[in-house]
């Protein structure tokens, strides 16, 4: 299975960014799905996550309301909307799968990485 992160880039406080993850390798409603974030020299967080089997999302408190995940089925792809953004959302944002039906917050549930796409947000 591998995952391709996209659409990081350099914004303002207060815009927007979407995220998409392609997954390839196996059948998209397979694959459960998450996205996590890293700044250098603190560990990888939970961002959010979606199930593949009924997209339920669950999302970490730092963006909650803010930031909402979504899956399109007939493209391989998940998102990642990002409104309201925050300084503090500055970080390497990765793309994961699972063969697990829902998401989980922590990596070791996730088997399956993609390269991280850099966000940055000025303010």
């Amino acid at each position: 299975v591998q995952l391709q992160a996209s659409g990081g880039g350099l914004v303002q406080a207060g815009e927007s960014l979407r995220l998409s993850c392609v997954v390839s390798g196996r059948t998209f409603s397979d694959v459960g799905t998450a996205w996590f974030r890293q700044v250098p020299g603190k560990e990888r967080e939970f961002v959010g996550g979606i199930s593949r089997v009924n997209s339920a999302t669950g999302y970490a408190d730092s963006v909650k309301g803010r930031f909402t995940i979504s899956r399109d089925n007939a493209k391989n792809t998940m998102y990642l909307q990002m409104n309201s953004l925050k300084p503090e959302d500055t970080a390497v944002y990765y793309c994961a799968g699972t063969s697990g039906s829902y998401y989980n917050s922590r990596q070791t549930y996730y088997a399956y990485w993609g390269r991280g796409t850099q966000v940055t947000v000025s303010s």
